[in-house]
């Protein structure tokens, strides 16, 4: 498994995936987009038509200095008004872990989009898992340098978790890649073998239609 470092703009590993699965000229709506890295990459370089929703005030206003259009607000409630299928692509990345209901929050994404895009830390990685047996404490690793009792992550998600409620709720899962990457970071590596073992975050793309 060999370090790669993708072209861009000081975009994240993960990010620079999800921009290779979405289509020129798409419609595009990115729910907690931060600063605003991955819609101003699609929109020079797949010349999407995208907007974006971030909670935080100096993160929107950074993709407005941008000329991004990025509403704020919170996501849960945001993606309520809009209408069916407005979107080609709606994107969660590296957000589940942090949301109340995600069963509901990823309806409506595909309620409003034909295909959704999400990626979180994988909480099965053997670092986890180890520090776990080995020391009794909740893991605190580079992904998740969070102490118990100020992290913002309220849900454990594994990718085998996600691939059994995308088969139990009835989503399609139409492509999934594990990664091994620092989630700041530009360069990671594609982990195909033990991927439940040896990867840090999962990305799926999936949508409710036959």
């Amino acid at each position: 498994m060999s370090s790669m470092k993708l072209p861009g703009k000081m975009m994240r590993f993960d990010l620079h995936l999800i921009a290779s699965w979405i289509e020129p000229g798409a419609r595009v709506l990115d729910l907690g987009c931060g600063e605003g890295s991955l819609l101003e990459y699609l929109i020079q370089h797949k010349k999407v038509v995208g907007s974006g929703i971030e909670q935080n005030e100096s993160r929107v206003a950074k993709c407005i200095e941008k000329g991004l259009s990025v509403l704020q607000g919170d996501i849960n409630v945001e993606i309520e008004d809009y209408p069916d299928d407005s979107f080609d692509y709606v994107i969660l990345s590296q957000t589940l872990q942090q949301v109340y209901a995600p069963d509901e929050l990823i309806r409506a994404m595909l309620r409003i989009g034909n295909k959704g895009i999400v990626s979180f830390p994988n909480f099965s990685h053997w670092r986890v898992r180890l520090q776990l047996l080995t020391s009794g404490y909740a893991p605190v690793t580079r992904q998740l340098p969070y102490q118990w009792y100020d992290t913002p992550n309220i849900r454990v998600i594994t990718l085998k978790d996600f691939r059994k409620f995308a088969r139990e709720v009835g989503y399609r899962i139409l492509k999934e890649v594990a990664i091994d990457a620092q989630s700041t970071k530009r360069a990671g590596n594609i982990v195909r073998a033990m991927p439940d073992l040896r990867a840090n975050y999962g990305i799926f793309l999936i949508t409710d239609h036959c």
